[in-house]
């Protein structure tokens, strides 16, 4: 069953900030004739996130809550080398998405570049502007600094007619890139660095996504928007803080465009926009840079512009989230004049509110552990009912509920050893059944490791759906073993460990992807679904009782294979698992965020952990670790907590020092910390069959590309628990990297025609795609491709 969808305003309501207050006052004063025009100006040059969510709700909101207000959609498309396309699709599905539309006002910077140049023209003739022959670095030192002012190159001075002649020469592509700018003449002693005679245009000899190779001189954004505006009669041009300088560059602009009725291009009478600053949003745990999101989109070290842990708008709608709850947190955040970072926990409080009134309840187990009910009927199969809506939302609906035999639930749910204060199962003790029954544990059974695999339990029947009332503490979620249907639920936490990553990594001087959080996104793939949410469609979202808010993946769930993302945890717990977001010993190493970790879904590491008790031994290995090898601090803690791990470190970079040098230390700290516990689990090192050699036989085939990083965790975890050759396993089982595209590229080719429907909604836009077909060809060639290779053939053969 779908959410259920109330009527929602489709911008925020009118608030008491200081721009609308402005807006107000303007209107009474008439200052713009009573008209009310704004403007949302994105770059086509990577895809919308939180931040710009904020500017849309502000400018859309205002020209909604005046009477006859527009608001413009324009992208700022003035640098050819960044800009695509498929990022203009994007944001003008973005924009759509989150409930706004620009009617007729869609308007490209790119249109207007004849006028731009015939403005830059008037400019020149006007004594205004001059082609400067400086190069970027000696324009850069003739600015002067904060303390000393600017000085003219030797060009400032040329005549009118040498700029003209100059200029349209750099129009018609006669120089190089870099040979001439156009700067404007202002004020060499200006207060303001940004008035010492800024740079207009620049040559760029790259090709247009819509104008082509038509120019090969480009406006830079200090020149374009101002002109932009005025051409488009904006009456108030927002723009966060960091173009608060810009601003008197802005104002110079504007009052020299022509308004002579003979001037082919003059603004209209009364077009004078005003700009206005306002706070930008950060939002912490996540960083707003597009520059930087798009090194992380490239890197692969996340899934993708729409990867769920992204805080773009595309990763926002994947994760679930809906329009209404972005409006309302930027409502919730209103509009202020000083910068400041937003509390997470605000957004998630956004998030919950707008879900819990719409979407269904239904149960789901993460990790299923086997229930055998023992005096109840094997061949017997009831229908339980359970609402939909719990009874504060005032929505109806139910669906039955198959309840047998066998049932799941979650495994922690269960203690042999319970804590004090624990109201779950446990050996002899009763818990209630969530809609069903109250049963009482009486045996565990355990496998051969002696690990818990089945309990049996008795259900008392006078209990069904919580009748006659019994004291039970605890009431748990649960599904019927038969009945259930398998999906994998991925758990998305925060994107980085630390609150505000670019003031950390300045502070520490390190990478700021160090403090990318490795626990970031959780799979799981084995988790267990009451059977109603089959055929619901992609996309659709539930409330997992007692865990929190999921959807359907839109990518990649189907009705017989269906994947659920977090949404939102139904409490902030990630503030409680560590007391200080800072991080004074970071990893030197980055995190693979975009390969998902493996572990349970339990609890977040946030921070590193304290500095560990050690004797002097150890501290003294632990010393040299850092110091000959640069392990970082954090892993040289980790690596020398015991003589063992010590020791398998120091026998591994040894190993790989006598192979030929391929294994680096830096890849075996990276193994043994972030690779073997996964498969170590609760031994001890010791109790491993792993040693020094074949862990470096196994890294150095990684390090060599020999294969791939996926074929080595599978085979490190064969090591540990048997030992052997790891080159002897790799060439008896062939299981060497693919890097030869002819054998690649017909698996793409096959795909390419199995999902031609992905195909077509990749090329109308949905990029994000990419990583659907590349984990499909991983998948059909067992993890050993080269997942480069097979990046860029699939984006060939997409884009193709």
């Amino acid at each position: 069953m779908a959410e259920t969808v109330t009527e929602h305003d489709t911008g925020p309501r009118a608030g008491t900030d200081f721009i609308r207050t402005m807006v107000a006052e303007d209107i009474a004063a008439n200052t713009h004739g009573g008209r009310v025009v704004t403007r949302f100006p994105p770059e086509p040059n990577g895809y919308l996130h939180i931040g710009h969510v904020k500017s849309i709700c502000l400018n859309f909101g205002i020209a909604a809550e005046n009477t006859g207000g527009q608001c413009h959609l324009r992208f700022d498309d003035t640098n050819p080398e960044t800009e695509d396309v498929k990022y203009v699709e994007s944001i003008r599905t973005d924009v759509k998405w989150l409930g706004f539309d620009w009617g007729e006002h869609l308007y490209y910077a790119s249109d207007y570049f004849e006028q731009m140049y015939a403005y830059a023209v008037a400019l020149i003739e006007g004594g205004n502007a001059y082609v400067d022959s400086a190069s970027e670095e000696e324009i850069r030192e003739a600015r002067g600094t904060v303390m000393q002012p600017g000085r003219p190159t030797p060009f400032r001075d040329r005549s009118i007619v040498e700029n003209l002649d100059l200029f349209a020469r750099m129009r018609a592509g006669e120089f190089p890139d870099g040979a001439h700018v156009l700067r404007a003449k202002i004020d060499l002693s200006s207060n303001n660095m940004l008035m010492r005679d800024p740079v207009l245009y620049r040559i760029r000899h790259a090709t247009h996504y819509r104008t082509g190779d038509s120019w090969c001189i480009y406006p830079l954004y200090d020149y374009a928007h101002p002109i932009e505006d005025a051409i488009e009669c904006v009456t108030h041009s927002l723009c966060t803080l960091e173009f608060d300088n810009n601003r008197e560059v802005y104002d110079w602009i504007v009052d020299r465009l022509p308004r002579d009725p003979s001037h082919r291009f003059r603004i209209r009478e009364g077009c004078r926009p005003q700009q206005t600053e306002f706070a930008r949003l950060a939002l912490d745990y996540t960083v707003m840079s597009k520059r930087k999101l798009l090194q992380l989109v490239n890197e692969e070290l996340v899934n993708g512009w729409d990867d769920p842990r992204m805080p773009t708008v595309a990763g926002m709608r994947r994760r679930g989230l809906t329009p209404e709850s972005l409006r309302a947190f930027a409502e919730l955040v209103g509009v202020a004049k000083a910068n400041s970072r937003v509390d997470i926990a605000k957004f998630d409080y956004a998030v919950r509110e707008d879900l819990n009134p719409r979407v269904p309840r239904v149960l789901c187990v993460l990790k299923p552990l086997r229930v055998v009910i023992t005096n109840y009927d094997a061949d017997r199969v009831e229908q339980l009912t359970a609402p939909f809506y719990p009874h504060d939302v005032p929505l109806d609906g139910s669906r039955d509920l198959p309840f047998a035999h066998e049932i799941f639930i979650d495994r922690d749910d269960f203690s042999e050893d319970p804590p004090k204060g624990y109201n779950r199962l446990a050996p002899g003790r009763e818990v209630r059944l969530r809609y069903a029954y109250i049963v009482r544990c009486h045996e565990v059974i355990r496998d051969d490791a002696g690990d818990v695999v089945e309990l049996r339990c008795t259900y008392d029947p006078e209990t069904r759906g919580g009748a006659a009332d019994r004291a039970v503490k605890g009431t748990i979620q649960w599904v019927s073993a038969q009945h259930s249907v398998q999906c994998e639920v991925r758990v998305y936490d925060r994107l980085f460990r630390v609150a505000d990553p670019d003031a950390e990594a300045e502070r520490l001087g390190v990478d700021w992807k160090t403090l990318l959080n490795p626990q970031s996104l959780v799979v799981v793939h084995d988790a267990r679904i009451e059977p109603g949410v089959r055929n619901d469609a992609p996309g659709t979202r539930y409330q997992f009782e007692r865990i929190g808010y999921f959807t359907s993946d839109a990518v990649d769930s189907r009705e017989d294979a269906l994947v659920f993302n977090r949404t939102v945890s139904l409490r902030d717990s990630f503030a409680k698992a560590a007391p200080a977001p800072r991080a004074d010993t970071p990893r030197t190493d980055t995190p693979r965020t975009g390969a998902p970790s493996e572990h349970a879904a339990g609890g977040t590491t946030t921070t590193p952990a304290a500095p560990h008790a050690r004797s002097a031994e150890l501290s003294r290995r632990m010393a040299a670790l850092h110091e000959e090898h640069g392990i970082d601090r954090v892993q040289a803690d980790i690596l020398t907590r015991s003589h063992a791990t010590a020791d398998l470190f120091d026998a591994t970079v040894a190993a790989g020092r006598n192979g030929g040098g391929a294994v680096t230390a830096a890849a075996v700290a990276n193994w043994i910390v972030n690779e073997l516990p996964r498969v170590q689990r609760d031994r001890a090192l010791t109790d491993l069959a792993l040693t020094g050699s074949q862990l470096a036989a196994l890294i150095g085939l990684v390090e060599r590309e020999e294969i791939t990083a996926s074929v080595a965790r599978d085979l490190l975890a064969e090591l540990a628990d048997a030992g052997g050759d790891p080159v002897a396993m790799v060439n008896g089982r062939n299981l060497r990297q693919m890097g030869d595209a002819s054998e690649i590229e017909p698996l793409i080719t096959s795909l390419m025609t199995e999902y031609d429907d992905r195909v077509q909604q990749y090329r109308g836009g949905r990029t994000g795609l990419l990583g659907f077909f590349v984990g499909q060809v991983m998948a059909k060639t067992q993890g050993r491709a080269n997942p480069r290779m097979v990046g860029d053939l699939v984006r060939k053969h997409l884009d193709g």
